[in-house]
């Protein structure tokens, strides 16, 4: 006949047992901790460095850097901030190519083509860039047109510089002219038409909404256009704000 354990006898094969699941827990902890730092590393050597250090240097923040120009119609400036925070919504919005790499220095468009990796153009490439990521293109042909400080008779090859007031002197008369969209867009704005705004403009500014290349800040920029026009009504100067028959 077999003998039964003792108490003691069970309790110590009980603690025995409960002392090997902490070790095999342990065990399986290390190593899955192992593999994760391994993971990491791997990823991170696939990443090129220049990519690391950019990862490391760009800021993207929650509220549009205010223009680098002053003065001007309120409702475009907000409009015109609206649309950076949906296209180069960084810290320094300036220099900044598509992509998120930034160039330096900014005296004229980079034309750098920088390929696509999302979206239904991957594969292309791009030469958006600034603020208002214009193409090289683009930005020739708006210049040509609306900058402030063009090249002098005897500079006809010159190029038009792309500093931060000429980015933003561009695009404040490019959305002023009526012509140019069929719509007075300082009009709309005051008479509450955003999204009428916003569809008009997403033809060239995608990212707006109503196209084809929406991104994670289009469905938030009604609201973050009302942030920034309270913000322009309370900064524009005394007797600044313009009446409606002189927009």
């Amino acid at each position: 006949m077999t003998s039964l354990p003792s108490d003691s006898a069970l309790r110590r094969r009980q603690g025995q047992l409960r002392a090997r699941r902490r070790q095999r827990r342990r065990v399986t902890s290390a190593v899955a901790g192992l593999l994760l730092v391994l993971t990491g590393m791997l990823v991170v050597r696939a990443v090129p460095k220049h990519s690391l250090r950019h990862l490391q240097e760009v800021v993207w923040v929650s509220h549009p850097k205010p223009l680098a120009m002053q003065g001007g119609d309120p409702y475009i400036r907000a409009l015109m901030r609206t649309i950076s925070a949906a296209e180069s919504n960084t810290s320094e919005p300036y220099s900044i190519l598509y992509g998120g790499e930034s160039f330096n220095p900014i005296h004229r468009h980079p034309n750098i083509c920088v390929k696509i990796v999302a979206g239904p153009n991957t594969g292309k490439c791009t030469t958006a860039a600034g603020r208002y990521q214009f193409l090289t293109q683009t930005w020739e042909e708006k210049a040509r047109k609306y900058h402030p400080r063009p090249p002098a008779w005897y500079q006809v090859w010159s190029e038009y510089s792309f500093d931060p007031e000429s980015q933003d002197m561009v695009v404040y008369q490019w959305l002023k002219d009526s012509s140019a969209w069929g719509l007075d867009i300082s009009d709309a704005l005051r008479q509450g038409r955003l999204e009428e705004v916003l569809k008009r403009l997403s033809g060239t500014w995608t990212s707006l909404g109503y196209g084809i290349e929406s991104n994670s800040m289009t469905a938030r920029l009604p609201r973050i256009y009302r942030n920034l026009l309270e913000e322009e009504l309370q900064n524009a100067p005394s007797g600044a704000l313009p009446s409606p028959d002189s927009l």
